[in-house]
């Protein structure tokens, strides 16, 4: 069973990479003091989620009411671009998307945000989950800029310096390394 404090959670070698993303969320969050842990989700509904997969720790509950502000970014149409695409629509899906868009508010590459080992743990979990959405990511762009051009596309807002990547000059920016 699952319960959440300030102490790390663990995720059991070989559990879904959904799981151990989600844990890697609520970890990121419960380390910076953050509530609610993944916004839109109430703590005892993650409970419940994370329990099956058989991730260890300890939760401390409190009355946490799912968060609705949008801040003024960019949370509610990067969650809508996400459950668009979801392969498996299912319950711990949907709180994935969540996980994601939560993490992609913070101000480290992705996968940091999200707790994970690496970059490609990160691009793994995406061509699984949402594989038309990571097929679009042709070039391995980093994901948080990736995601914010989808969005900047959908909006019909032009984002980029040059007419192709290989000529901008923030390509480095775009695609370079993403080390720890």
């Amino acid at each position: 069973m699952l319960h959440l404090t300030d102490r790390p959670l663990t995720v059991p070698h070989g559990a879904d990479r959904r799981a151990l993303a989600i844990a890697g969320v609520v970890g990121k969050s419960l380390a910076a003091g953050r509530r609610p842990l993944i916004r839109g989700v109430a703590d005892e509904r993650l409970q419940a989620l994370l329990a099956a997969p058989g991730v260890e720790g300890t939760f401390v509950a409190g009355a946490n009411a799912p968060d609705t502000d949008t801040g003024g970014d960019e949370f509610a149409d990067l969650l809508e671009l996400l459950l668009e695409h979801l392969a498996l629509p299912d319950e711990f899906g949907a709180c994935l998307c969540y996980a994601i868009a939560s993490a992609a508010m913070g101000e480290n590459h992705l996968w940091q945000d999200m707790g994970l080992p690496d970059r490609e743990a990160l691009s793994a979990l995406l061509r699984e989950n949402f594989p038309v959405l990571a097929a679009k990511n042709i070039g391995n762009m980093k994901w948080k800029k990736f995601f914010y051009r989808q969005l900047c596309e959908r909006a019909g807002v032009p984002i980029c310096k040059s007419p192709h990547c290989a000529e901008c000059c923030d390509r480095a920016l775009c695609f370079g390394p993403e080390e720890g």
